[in-house]
């Protein structure tokens, strides 16, 4: 799909809405924007009609729900301003319904007709003649009809009448009166969903849907979304598709000789590798070994982590030599900490993606896919927003190095999700018993892009980072945990610090 904006189209001002929108709005249509409240509703509003307000056109806020003081300290608490370019017109009930003497229990719409307050809408126009309006909201005047037939006709009204003067309008519903009303749905030129959930943990999550849009072309499918200081933010969900580059496909080196003849000569670029095994076997240092190495050949490397705690990982990988710290404050690196319980998982693909495409980065490290997994639904959006991630950096010529941990220590081992056959090359770590110590190995299990070793190292980390032996030929039974020996004499590594040696 064309993401192009063109210039024609009435913006919204919401940083990813008007990519969705495929530029944004048709002008001199009607749009419904509809979700319970507390979805974003009205901040969405008021970023549309500053986005016009900037460049010159009048803007005209109805307000049949909010009063101008509530509306503007909204606004404010955004840092927005309602300038000259937007009137808010609020409409109330006559003053004669605010005397004690003149009150009624029943429902003020039986004293302002909705006919009344169509005109009172009319006339504000009339005087303000404005490019852009808001209504807020169609809940009001739904309650004000008192029949669906009545609602209808209304609705059309407002409709042929902004069509006729050419502006766009927003019409704002929260689905408190008649949530399977969908009457609006069908008369308006297009229409954006906002849903609000709450998981059992963590903060709210947002997502939009464009459910209708005549004549135009959209993104579709949910695509996340936060309110921010400063108003509302969309994260187009990621179509890998659409993003294609050129690059060479060179070999790249982990700068360790036996680690390299591991992967048959080492990883080819664009390709991702998933390093799998249970905690404590060193997956984070297997990866971040791969990015200084990317930073020795002068690219620029990212990583996200879920798991750890950076001033651990800092202090951690610094005993084993390597320097995260001076690499990132001397911008050869970006390293950022999550919490999956505040992150969507379409507002981390989109960090990666502003990352990757801002800096250039050509080695990504995501650690873990066990905490990323948190931030989804189910398994099955996981894979497939992996699978657009994977897909993205890929075509960007970018190595994506992603880390799982397995359940348990040694023996049968899972993983809490599969993706080995996203991954172009699978890296297996293991621990295994022998000569009564705790030794680690390393196997590559899969390699889609060529020929690799199919042996079993083991491998040792100490305060030189890592240190690999020989293939282990003399053992059989190594990634189950429990080796047995097949020949009297297996050089395996030496527990003192030494090259090699028999234990």
């Amino acid at each position: 799909m064309n993401t192009a904006i063109p210039a024609m189209k009435a913006r919204t001002g919401v940083s990813g809405l008007d990519t969705i929108l495929a530029g944004g709005l048709s002008p001199g249509h009607v749009f419904l924007l509809e979700g319970n409240p507390g979805a974003g509703k009205t901040t969405i509003a008021l970023q549309f009609l500053i986005e016009g307000a900037r460049i010159g056109e009048q803007g005209l806020y109805i307000t049949l729900s909010e009063t101008d003081g509530e509306l503007r300290a909204g606004a404010a608490s955004h840092g927005m301003v309602i300038d000259g370019h937007i009137e808010v017109f609020e409409v109330v009930p006559p003053e004669s319904l605010l005397d004690a003497d003149q009150q009624q229990s029943l429902l003020y719409s039986s004293d302002l007709e909705l006919g009344e307050t169509t005109k009172e809408i009319f006339a504000a126009f009339e005087r303000v003649k404005p490019s852009r309006v808001v209504l807020d909201s169609l809940s009001e005047i739904r309650l004000l009809a008192q029949s669906s037939l009545r609602y209808r006709r209304q609705i059309l009204a407002l409709k042929h009448y902004f069509a006729r003067q050419g502006a766009t309008v927003l019409l704002l519903d929260d689905l408190t009166s008649d949530v399977l009303d969908k009457t609006v749905h069908s008369v308006v030129h297009g229409v954006i969903h906002l849903e609000e959930m709450a998981p059992s943990y963590g903060a709210e999550r947002r997502r939009l849907r464009i459910t209708k849009y005549r004549g135009q072309a959209f993104r579709g499918g949910f695509h996340d979304f936060t309110i921010q200081t400063g108003g509302v933010v969309v994260f187009p969900r990621l179509v890998a598709a659409e993003h294609r580059s050129t690059y060479v496909r060179d070999e790249l080196s982990s700068n360790i000789p036996e680690l390299d003849l591991l992967l048959g000569g080492g990883l080819e670029r664009g390709s991702s590798t998933l390093i799998l095994g249970p905690s404590g076997t060193g997956k984070s240092t297997f990866s971040f070994q791969f990015l200084v190495a990317a930073v020795a050949r002068g690219e620029r490397a990212a990583a996200f982590i879920f798991d750890e705690e950076l001033g651990l990982l800092f202090t951690r990988l610094k005993a084993l030599g390597i320097d995260l710290e001076t690499l990132r404050s001397s911008g050869l690196i970006h390293i950022e900490q999550l919490d999956a319980a505040e992150l969507s998982p379409g507002e981390f693909a989109h960090r990666v993606r502003e990352c990757v495409d801002k800096s250039n980065a050509k080695t990504v490290i995501i650690d873990s896919i066990n905490g990323y997994q948190a931030s989804m639904p189910d398994e099955n959006s996981l894979i497939l927003h992996m699978h657009e991630l994977l897909q993205y950096l890929n075509r960007q010529g970018a190595n994506t190095f992603l880390t799982v941990a397995q359940h348990g220590l040694v023996g049968d081992m899972k993983a809490p999700v599969d993706v080995t056959y996203l991954a172009d090359t699978v890296i297996l770590l293991r621990y295994f018993e022998a000569a009564g110590r705790v030794r680690r190995a390393v196997s590559v299990i899969k390699k889609r892009t060529g020929l690799h070793e199919d042996t079993i190292r083991e491998y040792r980390i100490d305060s030189s980072g890592l240190t690999f032996g020989d293939p282990l030929v003399g053992f059989q039974g190594v990634l189950r945990g429990v080796p047995e020996f097949v020949t009297s004499a297996e050089p395996l590594l030496s527990t003192d610090g030494g090259d090699r040696g028999n234990s």
